[in-house]
């Protein structure tokens, strides 16, 4: 496939390089964004195996979709679910949209919604000759990853990327959760077999329950809906 890595990256929190699990997240990522373009598929969501939807999902989706057909609102990717990384001043609120913000740098790929013209933006990238995983791969693309030298690998970098604020979606388990299993952090080292990252299990920051976030950095802006204040409930 001509796989090769991005020259210089390692984990920002263990240092080390990707793993066989975030080579196969990735490649998982990226022949759903083919699959996109050659059929053709104008809106698609994506969702990884081990999320819970939050209450109302659909509903809200829908009404969110709904109105960014109505708005004219020019999107390639929404987060329905991440880890919000920048977290020292609030994201810009999308006018006219309800529970949309302009995405800042992100984790996780766990769940979002994917344009044609997105998937065409990421294909055309030519990621596989400079891997790395997918969850920095994507704020790379919308020009908010905090690496410089990362970016600057990838010339076009004019993905329009939002996130719906609340998230829709969340982590089944995160680090230190009973249950928790990770098939990207704790797999082997993508080009040695006998070495494990089994430690990253007790100690990654990746994987764990977003920080709280300052008063002065919530997304306090953005449009409300009435389903916002109901009382959670089962789906």
């Amino acid at each position: 496939m001509g796989i090769h890595m991005l020259p210089g990256y390692s984990d920002p929190y263990h240092g080390r390089p990707i793993t066989k699990g975030e080579l196969g997240c990735f490649l998982s990522h990226y022949n759903i964004w083919k699959e996109i373009v050659d059929r053709g598929l104008k809106a698609s969501l994506v969702i990884e195996d081990d999320l819970r939807f939050e209450i109302f999902f659909k509903r809200r989706l829908q009404n969110l979709m709904k109105e960014l057909k109505s708005e004219g609102l020019d999107w390639d990717l929404i987060y329905i679910g991440r880890k919000r990384m920048q977290v020292d001043h609030p994201e810009k609120a999308v006018p006219n949209i309800h529970n949309l913000v302009v995405a800042d740098y992100s984790y996780w790929t766990l769940g979002y919604m994917m344009s044609l013209q997105g998937a065409k933006k990421l294909l055309e990238a030519e990621p596989l000759k400079r891997m790395l995983p997918v969850d920095e791969f994507l704020p790379i693309m919308f020009d908010k990853h905090p690496v410089s030298d990362y970016m600057e690998q990838f010339e076009k970098r004019d993905l329009k990327a939002f996130s719906a604020e609340p998230l829709l979606v969340y982590p089944t388990h995160y680090t230190g959760d009973p249950g928790y299993i990770s098939d990207t952090e704790t797999s082997t080292v993508w080009d040695k077999e006998g070495v494990r990252t089994d430690w990253d299990r007790a100690r990654s920051r990746k994987t764990q329950e977003q920080e709280e976030i300052s008063t002065e950095a919530q997304n306090s802006d953005v449009l409300q809906s009435a389903l916002d204040s109901t009382a959670r409930d089962e789906l």
